[in-house]
């Protein structure tokens, strides 16, 4: 995709400045992060999620109106799904590299100047020794401050600090858009009794091994 917008740019530099294709790769990218949050945040597994989130949209919007971006706010509990299920299922697994800009200790280790360093958000959000229960999807737990920001650094989706996703605002209002509107025009469920398989694939965007089947009613 990039080569191609690269010679676009060379045919055509107005049209496609490096603005625009900064816009474009970011709105590429924030679509591919909403679609697997999207397949794992419905909560088909945990149907008092759903009925949990549906009761709260019911509460603070009116009957016969679509939400729209203006509500989120009002929408906590939908913002702990997204939080919880980008925890458990964060969108990269590995976080992009960085370099130590001076020599450090870490840990005990010591950390040279120039040190490639990269993080392992998976395995953060996962961890036992700053989670409670970190296998469960438990989006409760974004409501007492478990997953706080400033607690530790464990709940890292977007990275932190100044070299975080600049599109992290975006991404958020765009799940938060597309996901509370599939629950409050739709009945989600398992298709059986079997749980959905969410078991994870190879790959830097630890895709699913199983496309996610469910069956939905108005």
């Amino acid at each position: 995709m990039i080569d191609d917008l690269l010679l676009f740019q060379r045919a055509d530099p107005e049209q496609y400045s490096d603005n625009t294709i900064n816009g474009l790769i970011t709105v590429n990218i924030t679509g591919h992060m909403t679609h697997d949050v999207l397949d794992d945040g419905m909560g088909v597994n945990n149907p008092e999620v759903l009925c949990k989130a549906h009761s709260e949209i019911e509460r603070n919007i009116q009957q016969g109106i679509l939400l729209d971006e203006s509500n989120l706010p009002k929408l906590q509990y939908l913002n702990c799904i997204i939080n919880e299920t980008l925890r458990l299922y964060p969108v990269v697994l590995l976080l992009i590299p960085h370099f130590s800009s001076e020599e450090c200790t870490v840990g005990g280790y010591n950390v040279p100047s120039g040190t490639m360093l990269i993080t392992n958000a998976w395995a953060i959000h996962r961890d036992p020794k700053v989670w409670v229960e970190p296998g469960r999807f438990m989006p409760e737990r974004f409501e007492c401050g478990e997953g706080d920001k400033g607690d530790g650094y464990k709940f890292i989706p977007f990275g932190l600090g100044r070299r975080s996703c600049p599109s992290s605002g975006l991404a958020m209002r765009m799940m938060g858009l597309a996901l509370g509107t599939l629950i409050q025009c739709f009945e989600w469920k398992r298709i059986g009794e079997e749980q959905v398989d969410m078991w994870e694939g190879s790959g830097i965007t630890l895709p699913k091994t199983k496309p996610l089947v469910v069956m939905c009613e108005l």
